[in-house]
């Protein structure tokens, strides 16, 4: 069974992912290998924490991200020492006034991560049904209202049907004919 780690009440638990389902996700070569990669520099961790409750049944569990100590990662830790400098190292935020900290944003905090994944989804033309498979959503409709906006034009996928076309069939085929016949008088 999946998990993750939640913050209930300022106490660090272990819980089911995102809406309390299991799903399985395709985990693509690049993102395998960057895996593998950390996981030889820093080896999964086992962690205990309490089970859906701060005080539920201690349960333990490998996690591939933790702190350097051992101990799990609180996502607002990781959003204020690692995301955020890191987006504000490539010029997508701007550095907080000096003693300050970043905003508190959603739209640039980690959760980010989603949004970017649905949309590299959706731009490369996956099924609003699978995506929502993917995110956890039970209904493909909420899926298609949410990420809606992330979905390329429809103009920008005809071109790109049309010129595939052209490519699978040669372009001297193509251009040696008259192409389509109008249904114009004679």
């Amino acid at each position: 069974m999946g998990y993750q780690v939640e913050n209930i009440g300022g106490h660090l638990v272990l819980a089911p992912p995102k809406g309390g389902k299991v799903r399985d996700v395709p985990l693509p070569g690049h993102v395998a290998r960057a895996f593998k990669v950390h996981s030889e520099e820093f080896p999964p961790a086992d962690i205990t924490l309490p089970w859906l409750a701060p005080d539920g049944p201690p349960v333990t569990k490998k996690l591939l991200f933790s702190a350097a100590e051992g101990a799990a990662i609180r996502r607002s830790d990781f959003n204020t020492y690692a995301w955020k400098p890191a987006l504000v190292a490539a010029g997508i935020l701007p550095p907080p006034e000096r003693g300050k900290r970043h905003q508190a944003s959603r739209e640039d905090g980690m959760h980010a991560l989603r949004h970017f994944y649905a949309s590299v989804l959706l731009d490369a033309g996956e099924s609003i049904k699978a995506l929502s498979q993917y995110l956890g959503h039970s209904d493909p409709g909420f899926t298609l209202r949410v990420y809606t906006h992330l979905m390329p034009s429809s103009e920008g996928r005809t071109r790109r049907a049309v010129d595939k076309f052209y490519e699978a069939v040669g372009w001297a085929a193509v251009s040696d004919s008259h192409g389509p016949q109008t249904a114009q008088g004679e």
